[in-house]
């Protein structure tokens, strides 16, 4: 009979585990915060993933080697997926949208660039799961979207500090700007920069031409900007794209000086660009080179990991990862149900009024914009983004 009761008890316990079975038998699955990662890996800027990916490595290990986040008094692990983006708006999309319903993630932090964040971020809002954008400064964006967020200064407030700053550093009065039509981020800012250079009365946009993504020869439209004879070129596209038309300028006898925006911010543009960049300056959100602070132990311990020194999409991961934890402590505990989940995450992240990061102090605005410093770094004689200057609104 002990037996036959023995054989019994077994059972049901095999019963309820089996009932379990999708949470492991016995461990809770909403002991676990599940956030997605939409990330160009693969594609025209695969660095950005990269040094994306690698931040969020980092911050993982942080929290889960002390035992998980801890919400409500209870501390839970945090699981991390990554999905490629391939640098393509569509690919974008489709990510944001099997993270959503495939993956069951409570929200999202990316995609990087304007080009996927601003497809992307329309993907996350309609199924009302929070998204952080942390490089994205493209106002459309987060514009008129309640459950979309970013880390990153817009760009209609970095046009006007490129402004501002060539027309000061290099005493101009005739500007030029080079883009890609077909990059939401490179005609978004090249647009606003034209509006403000032209609004602050610094003088004429002798050339504005434009490209496309996957072309290589810049050519003609460098040969008619040369011909403007412009005092300064701005040139608002990704490091790739930059690299060939700074050398591609210099072949055609262009020695002025280039301007940059944040898209130049990656070590990467030093390797295809080399010595035609240096004594150039650009726009971003933090200089790794003289960082202090917490700022600078993140550099050391990111550079002791990777081997190479973080680009501000890296800082900017975790500063993204670092609000939308506290949103998720704001919220204040866990449940098992992501819509529930993502519901109070994206009530906690509008609780967020300011956030002390490494890339800066930020407050918030009511579309979920921050209102922080930028910075223009000088490229030195060595390939370091080296601080020049910090404009604050």
């Amino acid at each position: 009979m002990k037996g036959f009761l023995k054989s019994i008890g077994l059972l049901t316990i095999l019963l309820v585990c089996s009932a379990f079975l999708l949470s492991g038998c016995g461990e809770d699955k909403a002991k676990t915060i599940k956030i997605g990662f939409n990330l160009p890996l693969t594609g025209d800027i695969p660095e950005v993933g990269e040094g994306s990916k690698n931040a969020a490595e980092m911050y993982l290990k942080d929290i889960n080697d002390a035992g998980g986040l801890e919400v409500g008094g209870q501390k839970y692990m945090l699981e991390f997926v990554y999905m490629d983006n391939e640098s393509k708006a569509e690919s974008a999309t489709n990510v944001a949208l099997k993270l959503i319903e495939q993956e069951n993630v409570v929200a999202i932090i990316g995609p990087n660039s304007s080009k996927q964040a601003v497809p992307a971020g329309g993907t996350a809002n309609d199924n009302r799961t929070p998204m952080i954008s942390p490089w994205s400064t493209n106002p459309n964006t987060t514009l008129d979207r309640p459950w979309v967020f970013r880390a990153a200064f817009l760009d209609p407030f970095q046009g006007p500090v490129v402004a501002d700053f060539a027309a000061k550093k290099f005493g101009a009065k005739t500007s030029a700007v080079i883009f890609d039509v077909s990059n939401d981020y490179s005609k978004g800012l090249a647009e606003i920069f034209k509006s403000s250079w032209e609004a602050k009365g610094l003088g004429p946009v002798v050339a504005f031409e434009s490209h496309g993504t996957k072309d290589q020869d810049f050519s003609a439209q460098l040969t008619t900007i040369i011909a403007a004879n412009p005092d300064f070129i701005f040139v608002p596209d990704n490091y790739n794209q930059v690299a060939l038309i700074v050398q591609q300028a210099r072949d055609l006898g262009y020695q002025g000086p280039f301007m940059g925006s944040d898209a130049w911010g990656t070590p990467d543009l030093i390797k295809l660009c080399g010595e035609q960049c240096y004594g150039n300056y650009f726009s971003t959100h933090y200089a790794a080179a003289g960082a202090k602070g917490a700022t600078k132990v993140f550099i050391d311990r990111y550079e002791a990991a990777y081997g190479s020194t973080p680009a501000d999409y890296a800082a900017l991961t975790w500063d993204s990862i670092g609000i939308m934890v506290q949103a998720i402590q704001n919220y204040g505990k866990v449940d098992s149900d992501p819509v529930a989940m993502r519901k109070g995450v994206r009530e906690g992240l509008a609780a967020i009024t300011s956030f002390d990061g490494i890339t800066g102090s930020s407050k918030f605005d009511e579309q979920g914009d921050p209102i922080k410093c930028a910075v223009v770094v000088k490229i030195s004689d060595k390939g370091e983004f080296v601080f020049e200057e910090s404009v604050c609104p």
